[in-house]
């Protein structure tokens, strides 16, 4: 009897792990020979690949310009940024110091040619305005790791296979982004933004090494045979040289998923703060800057004020995920209950705006700050107004905030612009309705 139950069991177990080995098998279909000879024809960034990398850089950078995803896309699917960061993983997983070599120089001639490209496209005048897009490339997060380390573990699966995912090889190359962040630090040099040049090096850096880590990974994972070498001295010479190699790569990887990680972290306890306060208070909070690295807050509220009690919940909260000493800076803290001695009347029709929708930005606190920005990231603004718009459909009324842009006479695509601008704003207001409407 015994038997009879043990046997069904172990025959249900063996199908559960049958399926499992034919569903997540990589080993059946790899071709080891034809991946390494296609990753090392990858490598070299010389003829008509270091061409293709100048115009592919000069596409993502008018993309970036110009806050064109598509044409940052297609950049990014022409680039062949790929082939020496492989090279490296592949080189450090077959123990092949001369392929490291040639990746390592490889990668050097590419990040180069990118950063020359993309800073004289820059260094141009009118090229010079800060848009979304390129802001986009200069804060990295814990997320950029997950998306660089997945992307190079399917790409290398992909190209081991001896019938090549094309459409995985090119999915890859758009998910982990390697190009925007290279042309983000090529502007940081041209205008001098130095913050903006070092964060998007970061990610880069994150990206690449990532890639590189998966690449390793999976080599040694797929049991890829090692590089022999005729001298058994110098065969355990070049071992070392590679596992130092190694190290170095993997070392940096695990500390930047750390700190990012606790960045991230830090980040949303202050969000979950800010939503607590604004559900349980109906508070507007806006101005807000987060600094991990000086574990420092600040942000400027509307409404019912947030007691000192409420700062130290957020301070006990972040201190008890290892957060010490956080300064918390309240730029303003207008009360509702001030009335006239506080509020300006646009803030009091922002607080009203709150109460009945909960979503309103208040836009006419800071409008000189937004109006700034709005030219720095267009020069051919001329004049930046503001208002709100009722409207209705006959059952409610609601109401649109509205900024109206004039543009210079000689502007061409206002339309492009004025989308952009539009774009902008509702991400930066966190206000989906918000409109811009052109005045030429």
């Amino acid at each position: 009897m015994e038997n009879g139950k043990e046997n069904p069991r172990k025959s249900m177990l063996q199908g559960i792990t049958l399926f499992l080995k034919e569903t997540f098998n990589i080993f059946d279909d790899t071709d080891v020979n034809a991946t390494i000879d296609d990753v090392k024809a990858g490598i070299p960034i010389k003829g008509q690949t270091a061409w293709v990398l100048i115009f592919s850089i000069l596409i993502a950078s008018a993309g970036l310009n110009t806050s064109s995803s598509a044409v940052v896309i297609g950049a990014m699917l022409i680039s062949p940024l790929m082939g020496p960061i492989m090279g490296i993983g592949l080189s450090l997983g077959i123990n092949d110091i001369f392929l490291l070599r040639k990746a390592v120089k490889n990668f050097g001639i590419m990040v180069a040619l990118s950063l020359i490209t993309s800073f004289l496209y820059f260094s141009i005048p009118v090229f010079q305005n800060e848009t979304p897009e390129l802001i986009a490339r200069t804060g990295p997060d814990v997320r950029d790791v997950i998306i660089a380390f997945s992307g190079g573990l399917a790409l290398i699966i992909a190209f081991s296979r001896r019938s090549k995912a094309i459409t995985t090889i090119s999915g890859v190359a758009i998910a982990t982004a390697l190009m925007p962040p290279l042309c983000t630090a090529g502007f940081g040099l041209a205008t001098g933004k130095w913050h903006f040049f070092g964060g998007a090096m970061f990610l880069f850096s994150i990206n690449t090494i990532f890639i590189a880590t998966a690449t390793f990974v999976i080599v040694r994972f797929l049991k890829f045979p090692f590089e022999q070498y005729l001298d058994s001295k110098r065969e355990k010479i070049i071992s070392n040289v590679i596992y130092i190699s190694a190290f170095v790569i993997l070392i940096p990887s695990i500390f930047f998923f750390y700190k990012l990680y606790r960045q991230s972290d830090f980040n949303q306890t202050i969000s979950h703060f800010i939503q607590e306060q604004k559900e349980k208070k109906g508070v507007l909070i806006f101005d807000i800057e987060k600094d991990y690295s000086q574990k420092e807050i600040s942000f400027a509220i509307i409404g019912n004020k947030v007691n000192q009690s409420d700062l130290n919940d957020l301070k006990v909260n972040l201190s008890k995920k290892g957060y010490e000493n956080v300064k918390i800076n309240l730029i303003k803290n207008y009360q509702e209950s001030d009335g006239n001695k506080s509020l300006n009347e646009d803030e009091k029709i922002l607080l009203t705006s709150q109460k009945i929708a909960n979503n309103q930005y208040p836009i006419a606190s800071v409008f000189e700050e937004i109006s700034k920005e709005i030219h720095a990231i267009d020069t051919s603004i001329v004049e930046v107004s503001y208002g709100r718009i009722l409207k209705s459909n006959f059952d409610k009324i609601d109401t649109i905030p509205t900024f109206y842009i004039k543009w210079r006479t000689e502007t061409e695509n206002v339309s492009l612009r004025n989308d952009q601008i539009q774009n902008w704003l509702r991400v930066k207001t966190s206000n989906s309705k918000l409109k811009v409407q052109a005045i030429q």
